[in-house]
């Protein structure tokens, strides 16, 4: 087989361009402001073009992918929550090397469809990946091997019904630190790093009472930032901004009204930036050199409307720049607050804004990416998209590529690399599945049977037919009863991926199992 030189070449650059890029131990990145130093991210791309490769991601999960090496780290889950996993991919090939079960969990509580069992992004250290799933467990696994090394299910809380796990963990120098805020209990807790035993725990200081439960909650990810007065770590929880040094003490807190809050407070000018609230969401700008409760001394300015629930603000220069879940963008004074411009881009926002040289990169939930200029005036500059599909989760930069992460799919976009189009194979899909039989042994649930004609059966529910194709390398079946299904294959094993009646092939899957063909 003749293998293009210039894919050769690329393939090796992958390796040798750069060294080993900072360790990923913070969400958003090495320096957690989701800003890279590269100067050659790519300008153009479609679902072929610009893609060095695309590897199919089994489950549901809205952690970032993180660069460790060569490596790249993930989470999924199973739909229904009762396994959870850690995925990892080879970064020059897009290879699966490790799909690592972490934890089983007999009882979830349920979510809804905005969210995920792995939500939270992991973080790497010195060969170790940490994850976390909020309420259903932490672990620290060997980044190589992916081994389990220590694993903590005792710090439990209620995250609420229809809501979930969301924060993320942050490395403080020996420690893995991270909050649960939940409805019943609200601390900030720093785990060591090397046997995940209670460094320190801090319980959150404000008073909560009178507080209704579903107030006290938060999903947000406490931020290191470099303050006036030194290092300190930045806390968003439900009613209260806390600051806190580096052993867990609190030094300046802030009280508001929000709950709920998501986006990753970040620093500068002397200023910390935080949203407050997730339904009615605020920026807050806050000085950074109190002491106590300085709610009525050190707020210098905040913006009440049109401001993200979210995507986690970016500053660049003097300038904040700010994009809503409505796709409402605004560039605003950092020392002031004061609206700069406004500009409406196309579709939903979750992803946070990436940061390079001269430009910013805008994903929306649609897996279209508007590109500008920073500046004192709005430019765009391209705009590029994927096949339309679900992208919630932020995506990493590793040299000069991205990593995206969508509902179905890992990709790394790249200039200089062409995709292949799957070829339309249907002799690999053709015959009877067994879906969901137990790795042990036994009966699977039911028997899927796609035929050489293109239409299709299924055993426990035999009035219903079904008609499939070859799409992306996957088989897509369309059940006359209004359901979907998804036969993919992960590696060297099958997955049945499941839609209920009314969604599409790009929603939320309301169940998956292992295809195992007879």
């Amino acid at each position: 087989m003749r293998i293009p030189i210039l894919t050769i070449f690329c393939l090796c650059c992958l390796t040798t361009s750069r060294g080993r890029e900072p360790e990923w131990w913070q969400f958003l990145g090495p320096h957690g402001t989701n800003r890279t130093a590269s100067d050659n991210l790519p300008l153009k791309w479609t679902d072929t073009e610009g893609i060095a490769w695309k590897t199919a991601i089994h489950g549901r999960g809205w952690s970032s992918p993180v660069i460790d090496g060569d490596r790249i780290w993930m989470t999924t889950s199973t739909p229904d929550g009762n396994q959870l996993f850690a995925v990892c991919v080879n970064k020059v090939t897009g290879k699966i090397i490790h799909d690592q079960k972490v934890f089983d969990v007999s009882n979830p509580q349920k979510i809804s469809t905005a969210n995920t069992y792995a939500t939270p992004t992991p973080v790497v250290k010195e060969n170790r990946v940490f994850i976390h799933f909020g309420t259903y467990g932490t672990a620290c696994l060997d980044s190589t091997t992916a081994k389990i090394l220590w694993t903590r299910r005792d710090l439990k809380c209620d995250h609420e019904t229809n809501a979930g796990p969301a924060s993320s963990p942050t490395i403080v120098g020996d420690h893995l630190v991270f909050h649960v805020d939940g409805r019943d209990v609200q601390y900030i807790i720093a785990l060591s790093k090397t046997d995940g035993k209670t460094a320190w725990r801090t319980e959150r200081s404000f008073d909560y009472s009178d507080v209704p439960v579903n107030q006290r909650k938060a999903y947000s990810t406490p931020g290191l930032v470099e303050t006036s007065a030194g290092k300190q770590m930045i806390s968003a929880a439900g009613q209260g901004i806390y600051a806190y040094d580096l052993k867990g003490q609190e030094i300046w807190r802030v009280r508001h009204k929000g709950w709920s809050i998501f986006p990753r407070p970040i620093g500068g000018k002397g200023l910390v930036f935080t949203i407050v609230d997730r339904d009615y969401p605020e920026l807050w700008a806050i000085r950074d050199d109190g002491q106590g409760d300085i709610t009525d001394t050190h707020v210098k300015w905040k913006v009440t409307r049109g401001m993200p629930a979210r995507c986690t603000p970016l500053l660049i220069n003097d300038l904040l720049y700010l994009v809503n879940r409505e796709g409402i963008m605004t560039c605003l004074e950092a020392e002031t607050g004061d609206e700069v411009w406004k500009q409406r881009l196309p579709g939903q926002y979750s992803a946070t804004p990436i940061h390079t040289k001269d430009r910013i990169y805008l994903f929306n939930e649609d897996a279209h990416c508007t590109i500008i200029r920073p500046g004192r005036k709005f430019q765009k500059l391209a705009e590029n998209s994927l096949t339309t599909q679900q992208l919630m989760a932020t995506p990493a930069v590793d040299g000069d590529a991205f990593i995206v992460r969508t509902a179905g799919y890992l990709y790394r976009i790249e200039d200089g690399f062409q995709r292949k189009a799957e070829p339309e194979n249907t002799n690999e899909f053709i015959g009877s599945w067994d879906i969901g039989r137990p790795e042990s042994g036994g009966k699977p649930k039911f028997v899927m049977t796609l035929n050489a004609d293109l239409s299709a059966t299924k055993s426990h529910v035999p009035n219903a037919t079904g008609q499939w194709k070859i799409v992306d390398g996957e088989a897509r079946v369309v059940w006359s009863d209004g359901w979907r299904d998804i036969i993919r294959k992960e590696g060297d094993r099958y997955r049945k991926i499941a839609f209920g009646p009314g969604s599409d092939f790009d929603d939320a899957a309301d169940n998956t199992d292992n295809a195992k063909k007879r």
